[in-house]
C-alpha cells in the first residue's frame, strides 16, 4: 500500500510541475536560418512559389485563399497541413509584406497561436534567410505543452529551412 502512496505522490508531483511550466512559460520564440547561393529576388520567388511550397514546408496539402487578396498584407487563408495521417486547418494572416525583404504572419489554431517573420538580406549574390517563431499555447496545458515541444517545433523549423535551401540552390525557373 506505501508504494501506491509514494506512485500516487509522484504522479502528483509530476502534473503539478507539467502546470507549472504554463504558468511560467507565456510563449516561446525560436529562430533559424540560412544562406543561399541567389540574390534575394529569386530566393523570394521560390519561397513564395505555391507551387514549391510542398517541396519544402513538411506536411504541406493546401493552400486556401478566405479573404482579402492571396500574397497581400490582411489577406487570409486556411493551410492544410497533414500530420501522421490527419489533416489540420490553420488560418494564416499575412501581416506584413516587403517584396524581396520580409514577410511575416500570423497563425491560428485551437491548441495555439504563432506569429512567424522571415526576412531576406542579401549580400555579393548570396542570400541570408532567417525565420524567427513565436509560439503561445491557448490556455494553462496547451502552455505547458508548448515549452515542452519548443525543441521539436525548432528542428523541424530548421528541418524546413533545410529543404528551402536545397530547393533555392536548385532552382532553375525563371521567375
Amino acid at each position: 500500500m506505501k508504494i501506491l502512496k509514494w506512485i500516487a505522490a509522484i504522479l502528483f508531483l509530476l502534473v503539478i510541475v507539467f502546470l507549472l511550466l504554463g504558468v511560467f512559460t507565456k510563449s516561446i520564440t525560436y529562430t533559424s536560418e540560412i544562406v543561399v547561393d541567389k540574390p534575394a529576388t529569386e530566393a523570394w520567388s521560390v519561397m513564395q512559389d505555391e507551387s514549391k511550397l510542398p517541396q519544402w514546408l513538411t506536411g504541406f496539402v493546401k493552400y486556401e485563399p478566405v479573404s482579402g487578396v492571396s500574397g497581400t498584407v490582411g489577406a487570409v487563408s486556411n493551410v492544410h497541413i497533414e500530420n501522421n495521417g490527419t489533416v489540420t486547418i490553420i488560418k494564416e494572416t499575412i501581416t506584413e509584406q516587403t517584396p524581396n525583404k520580409v514577410m511575416a504572419m500570423d497563425f491560428s489554431m485551437d491548441p495555439m497561436d504563432m506569429s512567424y517573420r522571415m526576412t531576406f538580406e542579401e549580400n555579393g549574390g548570396t542570400t541570408k534567410i532567417k525565420s524567427s517563431t513565436t509560439t503561445k499555447g491557448n490556455g494553462m496545458f496547451m502552455r505547458s505543452m508548448v515549452s515542452i515541444m519548443k525543441g521539436g517545433m525548432k528542428s523541424q523549423e530548421d528541418i524546413n529551412m533545410g529543404k528551402l535551401k536545397k530547393l533555392i540552390n536548385e532552382n532553375t525557373d525563371v521567375y
